[in-house]
């Protein structure tokens, strides 16, 4: 059953979840720790971000610079097939656009199949942190909606270069993402909706938003998103706050509002164990709220944040 069908057939709010592939040269110890923590509130399915190669600079001796392309986070793929082995849990692994050509894409694809999984989220995914704008790789593409494109020829059983695949496997399902407080590069929030309706037009099942902490901007967003003839499931995207410096840290990274009622409470934090009480206590009621107007799916984000969806999770499932 992909997570569309899941969601569709089933008329309770699920619990779902993101995990980050370890560091290069670590270990899946804290990963499957993560999930251990989490498992008992039955979640259908776990999010494996994808993260694209960067550029790092190494002094030599004689004083000039090396350029490197390194991957940190390797292994995307692996860890599906990890989680996989270890847990009876629906995985769904990210698929990007950064720094990926159409043949990087495409054995992405197959290793992907190969395993037997059905279900991905695609993603554009962040620039590189040497560009001011998102610069796609050659033969890359610059937009979500490309890669979708590609993804419906597989699934029709064809490669990128319009050659046919002998044996195509099950077609994907997939989610894309969207932004209630719009996408950081769009002009507003209309044009970001009509973007959406154009990934749902191609063939996604369902979104997954952005984190966010005020749930009347999400609901607005849903409603201006039905009014546009958005109709797949729509999946809020919950981070607890649980370090003081985040209140300067996600606003500019993930270019969003903090509601005034939660900011006045967060200010008068002292400690990060006060501002991880108060994301707990702020996370149980939005997630509530959630609940009551009949979300599909609360998807949390867990870098930083396991021990609190813990105490949420409990209270709300």
């Amino acid at each position: 059953m992909t997570i569309s069908e899941n969601i569709n057939t089933n008329h309770k709010t699920n619990f779902s979840f993101e995990v980050l592939p370890p560091l290069k040269g670590y270990g899946t110890k804290n990963l499957f720790k993560t999930i251990d923590d989490l498992k008992e509130f039955n979640p259908k399915h776990i999010n494996i971000t994808t993260h694209r190669s960067e550029y790092v600079y190494s002094e030599l001796a004689d004083g000039s610079f090396r350029r490197s392309n390194v991957r940190r986070r390797p292994g995307t793929v692996a860890v599906a097939s990890a989680i996989m082995q270890k847990y009876d849990i629906k995985v769904v692994p990210h698929v990007v656009v950064s720094g990926m050509t159409k043949e990087d894409l495409e054995y992405n694809l197959l290793d992907l199949q190969f395993l037997g999984i059905q279900d991905i989220l695609i993603l554009r995914g962040d620039k590189a942190k040497e560009d001011s704008k998102f610069t796609p790789v050659k033969d890359g593409y610059k937009h979500a909606t490309e890669l979708i494109e590609q993804v419906n020829r597989f699934n029709e059983g064809y490669f990128a270069d319009g050659s046919p695949i002998k044996h195509p496997g099950k077609p994907f399902s997939y989610g894309v993402a969207c932004y209630p407080e719009k996408h950081e590069e769009a002009p507003n929030l209309d044009y970001d909706i009509n973007i959406l309706k154009r990934k749902q037009d191609l063939g996604a099942d369902y979104a997954v938003t952005q984190l966010f902490y005020d749930n009347k901007k999400f609901f607005d967003f849903v409603d201006k998103a039905r009014k546009a003839g958005i109709t797949i499931p729509i999946i809020p995207g919950i981070k607890p706050l649980a370090k003081l410096s985040q209140l300067t840290i996600i606003p500019k990274t993930f270019h969003l509002d903090f509601p005034d009622d939660l900011l006045k409470e967060a200010l008068k934090c002292k400690s990060d164990e006060d501002m991880k009480q108060l994301g707990v206590e702020w996370g149980v009621a939005q997630c509530k709220e959630l609940m009551e107007h009949n979300v599909p799916c609360l998807h949390f984000y867990t870098v930083s944040a396991v021990d609190s969806i813990h105490k949420i999770a409990e209270r709300i499932y």
